[in-house]
């Protein structure tokens, strides 16, 4: 399990790679928090929120991370793959913005529909909300690697544990 500075710095590190013009009306930045945050249509308590993007109000533009869904979700990986993770929720918060700056809401439709899928205990899987050709490079179910689990980490209470990135 990593610390919450490790991922800050890990969240650093990402913000970084992105271009200047994706921070445009970003104007509260990425937040990192420390909670673990379950998603309202949760159904068995085991659907966490990694990011969200948020718009308007008295805070503006900004996104948050959740340090603690993700170490539920995730934090069995090792941190390399924690940070893969970590990308991918960003990315797709960042598409959240991008698109809400030109007007569109094509991934908050897609979001509705995989969280419709889950709540009907179709075959969701975490990796279908990517399926598109923007997400890509995301973890592929295919590749698992027994090297990219941490041996250390100790899951607490034991529970099954979904995951959604960023609704």
């Amino acid at each position: 399990m990593i610390t919450i500075e490790e991922m800050q710095d890990m969240l650093d590190d990402i913000a970084g790679e992105f271009p200047p013009e994706f921070f445009e009306e970003l104007n509260g930045g990425i937040i990192l928090l420390p909670e673990a945050k379950h998603h309202e249509k949760d159904v068995d308590g085991n659907l966490y929120i990694l990011g969200e993007y948020h718009r308007g109000g008295g805070l503006g533009r900004y996104i948050s991370i959740y340090y603690g869904s993700f170490m539920r979700v995730y934090g069995y990986l090792k941190s390399d793959r924690i940070k893969e993770k970590l990308r991918s929720t960003v990315r797709h918060e960042f598409r959240h913005h991008i698109e809400s700056l030109a007007g569109d809401d094509d991934l908050e439709r897609i979001d509705s529909r995989h969280i419709a899928d889950y709540q009907s205990g179709e075959d969701y899987e975490e990796d279908d909300v990517y399926d598109d050709e923007d997400y890509d490079e995301d973890y592929d179910n295919d590749d698992f690697d027994e090297d990219d689990f941490d041996e250390d980490y100790d899951d607490e209470d034991g529970a099954d544990d979904g995951d959604e990135d960023g609704v």
